[in-house]
């Protein structure tokens, strides 16, 4: 079943509703898709799964996932109250910026200027084929989210374009982390340290903490009953 982009926001909401409460072995058959036995080796595949079902366009582009109307689909596992089971990755992490680099023009930035949150259970005691997708929401950060978002942005990139990258873990940065994205040494990628020279390094992503997602949960939960 081919779905195409939507046009509209509204639009996109419509295609979300025909799949909310709806198991992920049946999206899966509706688009005839086999369903992986495990996400240990398939990470990724809920979100592709449902990116299909959705008719988002941009796939491994560095633009948002439904390009027409400029929104970024998120995927997010929850568990049985509700609440994030993990952080949200966003996009690559450049390794080697340009020093002209600008929020402004940032991916995380473009990403996350409006995103449609989709919840998918993610409890260990549910099998994969018996996961239901939840009711999905549109979100754009407020004007504060968007001040710490950038904050952390720079501080991450200032760290960056003085080769200071591998100093940079888990615990730096209050909405945003950054966080290696492979194991294997075939993986590595040209980065800076401290001298300006280059090095091979992990490859790096900009994650959303589950913290902040949390409350993106929440503020969707307050303004509903607000309605």
């Amino acid at each position: 079943m081919k779905v195409y982009p939507p046009a509209s926001e509204n639009e996109l909401l419509n295609n979300a509703k025909t799949i909310a409460g709806k198991t992920l072995q049946q999206i899966a058959t509706i688009h005839e898709l086999p369903i992986p036995l495990h996400l240990r080796n398939a990470k990724g595949w809920i979100g592709e799964l449902i990116e299909i079902s959705l008719g988002a366009s941009a796939t491994s582009l560095p633009e948002p996932d439904f390009q027409k109307i400029g929104v970024e689909l998120k995927t997010i596992p929850v568990n049985r109250h509700g609440r994030p089971k993990e952080s949200t990755y966003v996009c690559t992490v450049p390794l080697t910026p340009d020093i002209d680099i600008q929020w402004e023009t940032s991916l995380v930035k473009r990403k996350l200027s409006r995103v449609l949150w989709v919840p998918v259970e993610a409890d260990a005691g549910i099998p994969l084929p018996a996961r239901r997708v939840g009711t999905a929401f549109l979100w754009s950060p407020d004007r504060q989210q968007v001040s710490v978002l950038r904050q952390d942005w720079e501080e991450f990139m200032d760290m960056i374009m003085m080769g200071e990258l591998e100093q940079i873990t888990a615990r730096h940065g209050q909405y945003l982390q950054i966080r290696p994205k492979a194991t294997n040494a075939e993986a590595l990628r040209n980065g800076i340290n401290m001298d300006g020279d280059k090095i091979l390094t992990m490859p790096r992503g900009f994650y959303l903490r589950a913290s902040f997602t949390s409350r993106i949960i929440e503020q969707m939960i307050s303004q509903f009953h607000q309605q």
